[in-house]
């Protein structure tokens, strides 16, 4: 018997369109939606192109608290896209050319079978050359560090850090049989409470302190109001009992 699939944190989303941070290389517009997701993969699809793409489960971290001007959600590596999939960057190192002329490796020095010659050592003076190469060698090493500080400090202010928080889903444990007693043993006691008419039938929506998302009774009468809904704080839905989903439009 297979293991149930475990709804990932991009299902809260619905159809609210997200950016993966950092962007999957080799794609233009990172701009996505949750499509399904599998026990190994969670299927999305490309907002302006329409390109559909699996993403591994174990390359997906959390979705940020930030929602201006679009959610994030983070990748745990860096990807790129190619030959139809997503798989892991590697970056790859360049070996540089060999100068004209150059030998290719140092040869080892032939050893005669004789002893070797004694040479006689004499120390001279340090001369002004030897003094110019040492203070241009210091200049060098002083403009690369320079350099590689000014780029470390852009890539700081160009990519600055994303909190990640797991977004409230407890609306997904309501079903349609809730009522408001039992929504409230769920939720706990609502700070907002209020009755709305819409096609002649009777709305009553929920807001709780702490929760960014309305939920929503439905019935005939005051009395016999049940759970079809919960919509964000944008009035968009984020969960609808089956066949509920047109009742809720006429909320937003």
């Amino acid at each position: 018997m297979s293991a149930p699939v475990i709804p990932p944190p991009l299902q809260a989303l619905g159809n609210r369109p997200f950016s993966f941070y950092p962007a999957i290389l080799n794609i233009e517009h990172n701009k996505w939606q949750y499509r399904k997701a599998s026990w190994s993969d969670v299927l999305v699809v490309n907002a302006r192109t329409g390109l559909e793409i699996s993403i591994p489960r174990r390359f997906l971290g959390e979705i940020s608290r930030i929602e201006d001007p679009v959610v994030i959600v983070g990748l745990l590596r860096e990807l790129e896209y190619k030959e139809g999939a997503v798989w892991p960057y590697q970056r790859r190192v360049i070996e540089m050319p060999i100068a004209v002329g150059a030998s290719a490796a140092p040869h080892a020095p032939a050893r005669d079978a004789g002893p070797a010659a004694v040479v006689g050592i004499r120390l001279e003076p340090q001369s002004e050359s030897h003094i110019f190469r040492m203070v241009g060698g210091v200049l060098v090493l002083g403009i690369v560090a320079a350099y590689f500080g000014i780029n470390l400090y852009r890539e700081s202010v160009a990519r600055p850090r994303v909190g990640y928080n797991v977004p409230d889903l407890a609306y997904l444990n309501l079903a349609g049989a809730d009522d408001y007693d039992s929504v409230v043993r769920k939720l706990g006691t609502p700070v907002r409470d209020r009755w709305q008419s819409e096609d002649g039938a009777l709305y009553r929506l929920l807001s709780f302190a702490g929760r960014s998302y309305t939920v929503i009774l439905m019935g005939p009468e005051r009395g016999h109001a049940a759970y079809i809904g919960t919509l964000d704080k944008n009035g968009k839905t984020l969960h609808a009992v089956p066949g509920a989903s047109a009742a809720l439009a006429r909320l937003h």
